[in-house]
């Protein structure tokens, strides 16, 4: 006969998993739902990247924003590999120039001022290990919550998620067959660097169009819920 003891503990041990299973898939839908439901917007949450797309300093987003079109320009044009070399030969002109002009000033002047770039070269440029653990663990984070979110999309968890990816599939089909990876680069540029400024000039009409979207597709989705057969509908939460 077992030990009342023993049951005892196997059964709060299965109750812990059971909630520690329950509690995961919770915060696996609470990631979903705030990512499908949250705007491209409010999705940039870097305060670095928020003051660049929103021309907090018009000079500095400039200047970010012409460099990476340039890039992505000269990307379209020529290989990765001609485009790397290309900027790390021009990088070396200018800092060999510089070198040698400064050296060629000391001469004349006779002054001993040293190597031009010696602040520099004394700078720690090293990552320090917690800087990266930290950053590598929130990136590992949000990858297993991808991960996990992904497979039950394509394992079919829920019908209607999985039906929407097809949908969102089914569409991008036909933008690859338009546009390739570098065209819709420079096409994700240029709206990052407007459409964030668009918005905050006009966040209330465009948050009024966005819930009525919002509410005609869940309206919709919902509609066609209920026509499916019990054992395919969404999970009670």
């Amino acid at each position: 006969m077992a030990d009342p003891m023993t049951q005892s503990s196997q059964i709060s041990s299965s109750q812990g998993l059971a909630d520690g299973q329950n509690s995961a898939a919770a915060k696996d839908s609470q990631f979903s739902d705030s990512f499908l439901s949250s705007s491209p917007v409010s999705l940039i949450q870097s305060p670095q990247a928020k003051e660049l797309v929103y021309w907090r300093d018009p000079k500095k987003s400039g200047v970010v924003f012409g460099v990476s079109m340039l890039l992505l320009l000269s990307l379209a044009t020529f290989s990765v590999i001609s485009v790397a070399s290309y900027v790390l030969l021009a990088l070396l002109c200018v800092t060999i120039s510089f070198r040698i002009y400064k050296s060629v000033i000391q001469a004349v002047q006779k002054s001993n001022e040293g190597h031009p770039f010696k602040a520099l070269m004394e700078k720690d440029v090293s990552v320090p290990p917690e800087t990266f653990r930290k950053h590598v663990d929130v990136c590992l984070t949000y990858i297993n919550r991808g991960l996990k979110y992904m497979s039950r999309l394509f394992l079919v968890e829920d019908l209607v998620d999985s039906l929407k990816l097809a949908v969102v599939m089914w569409l991008l089909t036909y933008v690859g067959a338009v546009f390739n990876g570098i065209t819709i680069l420079i096409l994700a540029d240029i709206l990052l660097f407007t459409v964030p400024l668009g918005y905050e000039k006009n966040k209330t009409q465009i948050d009024h169009y966005i819930d009525i979207a919002r509410t005609q597709i869940n309206t919709t989705v919902a509609k066609l819920q209920e026509k499916l057969p019990g054992s395919l509908k969404r999970k009670a939460e």
